[in-house]
């Protein structure tokens, strides 16, 4: 396969390599690819817990219209006695 680069992405390319963190112009776009496989992955993980996160979001808004609130206080409260919990189970 050829690849024609745009001017900008060759100065890219070979101002990576003139750094020395990369030996030649396939390691530069070995981590460029290894970047956006990330990022899609990412985004593939944010995609499937999307509607699990939005129904948790509606179910704490029921919550506060019925006055079924916890003052901030007691939140952190529970919050850090559920996580001592956690490392206790942990060992």
């Amino acid at each position: 396969m050829t690849i024609d680069l745009k001017p900008e992405q060759q100065s890219v390319i070979d101002l990576a390599v003139r750094s020395g963190a990369y030996r030649n112009p396939g390691e530069v776009l070995d981590q460029a690819f290894e970047i956006i496989r990330g990022q899609l992955d990412f985004e593939d993980w944010t995609g499937e817990q999307r509607e699990a996160i939005a129904a948790h979001i509606e179910k704490g808004f029921a919550q506060a219209e019925r006055g079924e609130l916890i003052d901030g206080d007691a939140a952190v409260e529970m919050l850090r006695q559920q996580r001592a919990e956690r490392l206790k189970q942990q060992g």
